[in-house]
């Protein structure tokens, strides 16, 4: 691989990583603060989804140091990040659902995006396939409460 697809590459998990790492922190932040009749399902389901996050950015991580680029996990960088927000506090059931639809739209599509900038690498192509596939099944369950 030359120079300056691994250097497209080392973005692309960047961004990955950053947004994993957020989804991981949201979907906790939610966990712990839902209310409402779908709280046990919903509670239950974004724990699976910060697991699934935290498995993830490690996973992202740990390819990005194969490649030889270090990945920045750090509050600062993760602070950067674009995804919708949950709000602090207690979290209506419904509002989970809805902002989770929002959040996990747009960790797909960035993953997505990072999958097609990966094509002379299948290896990084598989792992991001693999976490999008995921989320994307984490995100039909919780959007299944809708």
């Amino acid at each position: 691989m030359n120079a300056a697809a691994r250097q497209t590459i080392a973005a692309a998990l960047d961004v990955a990583l950053v947004d994993l790492i957020n989804l991981g922190l949201l979907a906790k932040q939610a966990h712990w603060n839902v209310e409402g009749p779908m709280f046990r399902s919903l509670h239950l389901l974004l724990d699976e989804l910060a697991d699934l996050a935290r498995n993830g950015g490690d996973e992202v991580a740990e390819r990005a140091i194969t490649l030889g680029h270090h990945p920045d996990g750090r509050a600062a960088t993760v602070a950067t990040s674009s995804l919708p927000d949950v709000p602090a506090g207690a979290i209506r059931d419904s509002d989970v659902v809805a902002r989770f639809q929002l959040i996990l739209d747009a960790v797909v599509e960035r993953l997505h995006r990072a999958i097609d900038s990966s094509t002379d690498d299948p290896v990084t192509q598989d792992l991001l396939t693999t976490i999008a596939a995921g989320i994307e099944k984490q995100a039909w369950m919780i959007c299944a409460h809708a």
